[in-house]
């Protein structure tokens, strides 16, 4: 398991709250057999004194997959690891990068950028607990933290605890001031010192993340020596542009996936759902971008939009959808 997901790192979905949900991750893998997915942000808390299991549900044809906890409690998270681990993940990942008030308020996320020992404490107690692999998703530094400094002396604590596997998002996070939707924005991108983390620890595996939006730039990180690379909004927004051809051009494996094709695969699961109680747009939501500024895809959202909102609405939505596109797919 350990290898798969270390290959798979080479290109990654990252993890979004409210976005990346079971549903989401389905339909990414039919897009991508290789690219390495991940869960929504699950808290250490909600498994262990919760009791929240249904968290960590997944279909058995996300893999290769990866669990994001949150949380600063070694023991807590060493529990939460272990529960994900039997339940099948490829991988579990600790957040040390979100910057939201609910979660500083827990003590955890980019607050952690604060604390390397305890975060080395974290992953020490994660990888006792489980085979696959312990990994982190940080920031560069927080605050008036300086990253020059700050990010080379984390890395060296979390690569001592044994974490073999990093991902950097390449920007500051301010936990006063900004939201967090202003801060995946406003603070300055630092590609380069991202990549002279690579020249300075050789032997971690680092994966870049921030306002990266397409195959091509994920490349050109890669070709200059960078070991994988995680998309965030660009792939969640433009699923078709980030991941249809990402087998063939980051893996070499396999042909690129026909977004229509997709649509089609995505009906018996939709049935499935619908069949269990589930609604229509707790799954088309994260199709609306499937055809992202190609003819058609103004209808095709705005069917989506409106008649998966219905109680009674069924897979013939999304076929009524489609047809606002297809003819292109015919043509081509």
């Amino acid at each position: 398991m350990k290898n798969n997901a270390q290959k798979a790192a080479r290109l990654s979905v990252a993890p979004m709250m409210d976005w990346t949900d079971r549903h989401c991750r389905y339909l990414h893998r039919l897009l991508s057999r290789e690219t390495l997915l991940y869960t929504e942000m699950v808290t250490a808390p909600a498994l262990v004194r919760g009791g929240a299991l249904h968290l960590l549900e997944f279909s058995s044809q996300e893999h290769p997959l990866a669990l994001q906890l949150g949380g600063s409690d070694p023991e807590e998270l060493a529990k939460a690891a272990k529960l994900g681990a039997d339940a099948g993940y490829d991988e579990i990942n600790l957040n040390c990068g979100c910057p939201s008030d609910r979660v500083q308020s827990g003590t955890f996320g980019a607050v952690l950028m604060q604390h390397p020992q305890l975060v080395a404490d974290c992953v020490a107690a994660m990888r006792d607990a489980v085979d696959v692999d312990v990994t982190v998703k940080c920031r560069i530094g927080v605050d008036d933290q300086d990253p020059e400094v700050v990010l080379p002396d984390f890395l060296n604590h979390i690569a001592k605890a044994g974490c073999e596997r990093v991902t950097i998002h390449a920007r500051k996070a301010w936990l006063q001031g900004l939201s967090p939707k202003e801060n995946r924005d406003i603070p300055p991108l630092d590609y380069d010192l991202v990549h002279r983390m690579k020249d300075q620890f050789p032997a971690l595996h680092i994966s870049i993340n921030g306002g990266i939006t397409s195959l091509a730039e994920a490349k050109a990180h890669l070709e200059a020596g960078l070991d994988g690379v995680m998309i965030g909004r660009a792939a969640y927004h433009q699923p078709a542009d980030v991941l249809c051809a990402a087998d063939p051009e980051i893996y070499g494996a396999g042909t690129a996936t026909d977004p229509v094709e997709v649509v089609h695969k995505m009906v018996p699961y939709i049935e499935a759902h619908l069949a269990q109680g589930g609604r229509l747009h707790q799954i088309t939501r994260h199709m609306l971008g499937l055809f992202a500024a190609r003819p058609g895809a103004r209808q095709w959202r705005r069917t989506l939009s409106e008649g998966a909102a219905r109680k009674d609405a069924g897979t013939d939505v999304l076929l009524q959808a489609l047809a606002s596109v297809t003819p292109l797919a015919q043509a081509g």
